[in-house]
């Protein structure tokens, strides 16, 4: 037993450290109209939630904020405005320090001097990227009322980190541009009302995936089961298949959509996601961890700018293609972030080239967002004053890309494990994309990284991602960054690149993974080679017209016009088959059918190659829709071609209907080449004005955006203003409330006051005052020493003025001309910080209490007279303890004692017992009589003298005590009747 009370409470501290280290900790971003919801918030959240709570808001470098004694109405939970280096504990709420980021590490704040100036500072960002980065699923952020888009960037962040996500609903926030941009990500988990969300959040907290606990009801193999009957569903909803994936980071995002539902079984989220598809594409967007920023870690991308893209650039010819695939784009961030490193690096080295960059995600949904190139305004933190200057265009709360980057990149949905790459590239970027993947899909993507890019090309992962085993492959240029560089002459391992997009095939075999790669390797050599020899020339384009793949002797068919370079095919085509293309690719994007052109004629030199032109449009699922493959089939072997082209299809100069239609022909030809040398000239012309006109709003742009800036700088100052207008509304309210308070108090105690500053000016005073000074209103403001009185006032401002001195109260009474009486008394007026500030001067009107201690003092002076010259002895005593309270001098006569000794004896001490046993029971059981009792006594004087008398006895009550009073005749005076 001893030992049992030893341990247990050893026991208890470590599960105490244990909740210390492991709780969540929930991040709220509120700005604008952010009080209202925080009160909401806080009046439902218990007090032992296990959580501790971070507030930030919009505050003003110098602003003292009261939000803490606001708050403090509405919780129980400790409030502590945060220091540099305070440990976040549970059942805690912490507030922001005005003028600082606040960061956290290991559960530790830390107070960060803010970089950029106070008007593009987004501390909700910062706060939520530094909670994700330190608590990773443990964190939990929401974003309340407020203008602009900050906590948007960050609470995608947390999403990311696997932790949860909540917003206001935006139709009750009092201003919804936060809380609208944060759900317009599609990465909110809940949208509630403000006084829904700590219930919610409890339940969250309650799941075991907050405390890494797989759900219960399964064992190891048939929660296995579920996770992958759980991908099919997603594989058959989506067509992307997910087995190859990591499958710790697939239960985890599973768990934490089970969480989110307080589903704790995986066979019930199961069941859950087949009677509600729509959870499948909310878990296959979460699977996709969409998580990116510009110029994700700085450092990497200013040495990608220095290094690989500046000695890209020095090598290439000016107009030449510059070809960049960013594989796994997310929503396109870090592909503009390339694009404008480029552009920086072309007009510092004064060389254009021609930049293509493929920017490439399964998520339709993240592609388009990227194609529009439009972000929140929050990317502030992450993009430099200057770069958002010259590469964006401000839009009220966003920022658009310019036209000169946007041009750079062609978004498309594209899956790294099914459909083909992208070839001739300088560089491939695929960051925290491979993370996700295992092993052996790893190393067919490194393999394809590979066979893509040129000679010297470069490949640009993720911080925390390697190339594994692939030295022989690639060249580490930066260990620290993940900068590596193509080895040529090697022979790629098992590259297994599909021809055309196909289905994806759920690979739940994993033996599958023991291939032998150089059988492999023989096997796509050999197809390589008849694809070459003896299949058809094609070209692959999507639905600009853009070349994105072409495989065979495709240059008879296509040319490279004079000019800036171009992968558009109209442009590149043949001249005898360019109009007829134009025209097939016109039906086909209207009838979506395959069109085939048989026996096509195109000039070579002086002969006609024959080729049937085949235009289809590909239809094997998502990813290739808007692609089009076109065939081009030579009917005849190129030396039979010239051959028969001399034996039968030489042009023959004898014949005059040929040589005339000839003639007719080249004229034709001439006007028509007239008539599109007019066109260009007008398109020159045109061109010209375009550019001026571009010139001028260029001009106009860079006025807009400094209108902009002061915007920004405007809109900044409001929301703190409101914030402060919010805190300060408040506590006028509570104010007006005491005001009211004081002012009904004073009424009705019908004191007269008033309030003297400390040059003794009149500041306030009440209704009643005007009884006893001819005051108005408008005397405030006034010395008192000019306002006349109803009563002598010569000391007053003296009287004053010394307690204003010595901070000693006075007092006094007074009378006025109409006879009252009013109690004057003077105090120091000091504040709630003990600080003088002047004088208050109550009075009270005593005339009544006046009035009455006159009338009483003529009573008792009456009675006095008469009680002593009264020929009867008269004694008032405590029936209970016999002592004598009053007298008068003939009592102290007929009992013989002086009035000092009366003081020593009790009544019944004065009396022998002759004419009663016990004289003291009968005074005592006098107070039980209500009417008057007469009886003869006698009373026993000192000197033994027996005086008989005859007593009248009254009982007198008090609200306190009962006496009685005795009438004493003796019986022996001469005089008695």
């Amino acid at each position: 037993m001893p030992k049992t009370k030893t341990i247990a409470p050893a026991r208890d501290e470590k599960v105490i450290k244990e909740q210390t280290m492991t709780f969540p900790i929930v991040g709220i971003g509120a700005s604008a109209g952010g009080l209202e919801a925080l009160e909401g918030f806080f009046s439902n959240m218990p007090d032992n939630s296990n959580l501790a709570v971070v507030v930030i808001q919009h505050l003003a470098p110098k602003y003292k904020s009261i939000m803490a004694t606001l708050l403090n109405k509405y919780t129980t939970m400790k409030i502590l405005e945060i220091n540099d280096g305070m440990r976040a504990l549970p059942n805690c709420v912490y507030l922001n320090t005005p003028g600082m980021d606040v960061a956290i590490m290991n559960r530790t704040f830390k107070l960060i001097q803010p970089l950029e100036p106070h008007a593009y500072r987004l501390p909700i960002d910062f706060f939520f990227r530094s909670l994700a980065d330190d608590l990773g699923e443990k964190a939990i952020c929401i974003v309340l009322s407020g203008t602009g888009t900050d906590g948007t960037l960050g609470l995608k962040a947390i999403k990311g980190a696997g932790g949860m996500t909540m917003a206001q609903d935006e139709t009750e926030a009092k201003y919804d541009s936060m809380p609208r941009s944060a759900i317009n990500t599609g990465a909110v988990d809940l949208v509630l009302p403000v006084e829904r969300m700590p219930g919610e959040l409890l339940k969250y907290i309650k799941h075991p995936y907050i405390d890494s606990v797989r759900s219960t009801g399964a064992t190891e193999e048939k929660y296995q089961n579920n996770v992958t009957k759980i991908l099919l569903q997603i594989r058959n909803h989506t067509g992307q298949d997910f087995s190859q994936y990591k499958q710790n980071t697939i239960r985890r995002r599973i768990e934490r959509r089970m969480a989110v539902h307080q589903i704790d079984k995986i066979a019930d989220y199961l069941s859950y996601i087949r009677e509600n598809t729509a959870e499948i594409g909310i878990l296959y967007k979460d699977l996709l961890i969409g998580v990116t920023n510009f110029f994700r870690d700085k450092d990497a991308f200013d040495l990608l700018k220095n290094t690989v893209i500046s000695e890209i650039i020095q090598r290439k010819q000016t107009n030449s293609a510059l070809r960049v695939w960013v594989a796994g784009c997310a929503t396109g961030e870090e592909a503009y972030s390339i694009a404008i490193l480029i552009a920086e690096i072309m007009e510092k080295k004064q060389r254009q080239c021609n930049v293509q960059i493929f920017a490439t995600d399964i998520d339709s949904t993240a592609i388009e967002f990227a194609r529009a190139g439009i972000y929140p305004d929050s990317i502030a933190a992450d993009v430099s004053k200057e770069r958002l200057k010259q590469f964006f265009i401000k839009e009220d709360n966003s920022y658009k890309l310019k036209k000169r980057i946007r041009e750079m990149l062609v978004f498309a949905a594209q899956s790294l494990i099914k459909d083909p790459p992208f070839s001739r590239l300088d560089l491939v970027s695929c960051r925290n994309v491979l993370i996700y993947m295992d092993a052996s899909l790893q190393k067919k993507i490194l393999s394809v990284f590979h066979y893509t890019l040129n000679k010297d090309g470069y490949l640009f992962l993720g911080s925390s991602e390697t190339i594994g085993n692939f030295t022989d492959l690639f060249s580490t240029e930066n260990a620290k960054w993940k900068i590596y560089k193509r080895k040529s002459g090697v022979i790629e391992k098992g590259v297994d690149l599909p021809a055309l997009p196909t289905k994806g095939v759920f690979q739940s075999d994993r033996k599958e993974e023991k291939k032998d790669y150089g059988e492999i390797n023989i096997i796509q050599l050999a197809e390589r080679e008849i694809l070459n020899k003896y299949a058809p020339s094609f070209a692959l384009i999507n639905e600009k017209h853009e070349i994105l793949y072409v495989n065979g002797n495709i240059h008879k068919y296509l040319l490279t016009p004079p000019g800036v370079p171009t992968f558009n095919i109209l442009k590149m085509a043949h001249e005898d088959l360019r109009y007829k293309l134009s025209a097939i690719l016109h039906k086909i994007s209207r009838r979506k059918e395959t069109i085939i052109e048989k026996e096509v004629k195109i000039r070579d030199n002086e002969h006609f190659l024959t080729i049937d032109l085949t235009v289809k449009p590909l239809k094997t699922g998502i990813a290739t829709e808007g692609l089009t493959m076109i065939i081009f089939d030579e009917k005849l072997p190129a030396e039979k071609a010239r051959k028969k082209g001399k034996a039968s299809l030489k042009i023959s100069k004898e014949d005059p209907q040929i040589t005339k239609l000839e003639l007719e022909l080249k004229s034709t030809k001439e006007y028509l080449q007239a008539t599109i040398e007019e066109l260009e000239t007008s398109n020159e012309e045109m061109k010209s004005t375009n550019e001026e006109l571009q010139s001028t709003n260029e001009e106009l742009q860079s006025t807009n955006e400094e209108l902009e800036t002061s915007k920004e700088e405007q809109q900044s100052t409001n929301e703190e203003l409101e914030t402060v207008n919010a805190e300060l509304q408040n506590k006028l309210n509570e104010l007006s409330r005491s005001n009211n308070d004081l002012n009904n108090l004073l009424a009705s105690t019908e004191i007269a006051t008033i309030f003297l500053d400390t040059k003794l000016n009149i500041v306030r005073f009440t209704p009643m005052l005007t009884k006893l000074f001819n005051m108005l209103l408008s005397d405030i403001g006034r010395s008192i020493g000019d306002i006349t009185a109803k009563f002598n006032t010569d000391t007053l401002r003296d009287d004053s003025a010394e307690v204003l001195r010595t901070l000693v109260k006075k007092e006094c009474q007074i009378q006025t001309k109409e006879q009252a009486f009013y109690n004057m008394r003077i105090l120091p007026y000091r504040t709630v910080d003990n600080v003088i500030d002047g004088v208050v001067i109550t009075f009270i009107d005593v005339t009544k209490i006046k009035n009455t201690e006159d009338a009483l003092r003529l009573i008792e002076s009456r009675f006095d007279m008469l009680n002593q010259s009264s020929l009867f002895g008269i004694v008032l005593f405590n029936p209970e303890s016999g002592v004598i309270v009053d007298y008068n001098k003939k009592f102290e006569e007929q009992t013989g004692r002086s009035l000092k000794e009366q003081h020593t004896y009790k009544i019944w001490d004065c009396f022998s017992p002759e004419k009663t046993k016990n004289p003291a029971e009968f005074f005592q059981g006098l107070s039980k009589k209500n009417e008057t009792v007469s009886m003869e006594m006698n009373i026993r004087r000192p000197d033994g003298v027996i005086v008989p008398v005859c007593l009248m006895s009254t009982v007198i009550k008090t609200s306190k005590n009962i006496y009685v009073q005795c009438v004493v005749k003796d019986l022996t005076d001469p005089l008695r009747t």
